[in-house]
């Protein structure tokens, strides 16, 4: 995204917003240091030669290396929002990391509350290989996780309107719809309409494509997880219909927000689970059969894509937008 945004267009959030982006931003930034602390006690321990039984050492200090390096990232970024000098930061990589981390972790929000309430995570006390954690920690990771996705939901929305506000002013249909065709649109609903037709299969407690062994893996927590899922996939794909057809007319920034969410989501996601699928750390093994896994995250990864790249596109119609 470019900046051509003027001082003044920049301003038009109002110092309420404003504020509230620096809270968000520092609250993020403050809660994910505490999931930090937590990944690097794990490290250590690892490294003395106390890894959860089902892991390697090594294996344990690559998985718990690589989140330790996500969450740096993670707090940098929260800072970045935060801070009136985050507009400096090179569009590019502020744009890719936020798109990640959003996507994450701000479709996360709905899942949490409802596996609050419906005891979906219960028994998530274990330090990844059946090895129970500290109470503390988990409340650490749990703070972490919930407090970093509330304020990347309340503080990056806020910072790009701030800083590219033309891809967000104004209303659905102010200007020609994005010429993204037909053909591209059918491709994107037929992606979405795969993957979420799967997805709500499995959450209505359906076994095809899932391996017997660990079907046990689809329980309320694993079926809220797909649930949330398959909703996400919908939502983007909706979002993106409205910005190409210029229908319903609304404000612009909700689709936006909503379609740069649910990209994320698809492709952080499934990149994420992919690569366990691939590398299997732990003797790790998803529910569905590896074949079923590659097919779906291969999908996932191409929806977001697919996502991005039409939303970019109507943001480079745009003064300010994307260039």
């Amino acid at each position: 995204m470019g900046d051509t945004a003027t001082p003044v267009e920049t301003d038009q959030v109002g110092a309420g917003w404003t504020a509230a982006r620096v809270v968000a931003g520092y609250g993020a930034a403050l809660s994910l240091s505490l999931y930090l602390a937590v990944k690097v006690v794990w490290v250590v321990a690892a490294l003395l030669g106390h890894a959860p039984s089902t892991f390697t050492d090594g294996d344990w200090v690559l998985l718990n290396g690589v989140t330790v390096a996500m969450s740096v990232v993670g707090i940098a970024l929260g800072l970045v929002l935060a801070q009136r000098r985050g507009r400096r930061v090179p569009a590019p990589p502020l744009v890719f990391f936020a798109w990640m981390g959003a996507g994450f972790l701000v479709p996360m929000i709905p899942y949490m509350l409802f596996s609050a309430v419906l005891g979906g995570g219960a028994g998530g006390g274990d330090s990844g290989g059946g090895d129970a954690a500290p109470s503390w920690e988990m409340v650490f990771i749990g703070i972490g996780f919930a407090g970093m996705a509330l304020g990347l939901a309340i503080a990056l929305p806020i910072y790009m309107r701030e800083r590219w506000p033309a891809a967000f002013l104004g209303r659905v249909g102010d200007r020609p719809p994005l010429p993204l065709g037909r053909s591209g649109l059918r491709a994107l609903h037929i992606l979405v309409a795969a993957l979420a037709l799967l997805w709500t299969y499995w959450t209505a407690g359906g076994t095809l494509g899932i391996t017997p062994a660990h079907r046990d893996l689809m329980d309320v927590n694993g079926r809220l997880l797909t649930g949330n899922s398959a909703l996400w996939a919908v939502i983007g794909a909706a979002a993106i219909r409205v910005i190409a057809t210029g229908r319903p007319r609304m404000p612009l920034w909700i689709p936006t927000a909503l379609a740069f969410t649910s990209s994320g989501s698809l492709f952080a996601w499934a990149a994420w689970k992919l690569l366990w699928a691939l590398l299997r750390p732990g003797g790790y093994a998803a529910a569905e059969y590896p074949a079923v896994s590659v097919v779906q995250h291969g999908l996932g990864i191409t929806a977001g894509i697919v996502m991005l790249a039409a939303l970019l596109k109507a943001a480079r119609t745009r003064r300010g937008g994307v260039g």
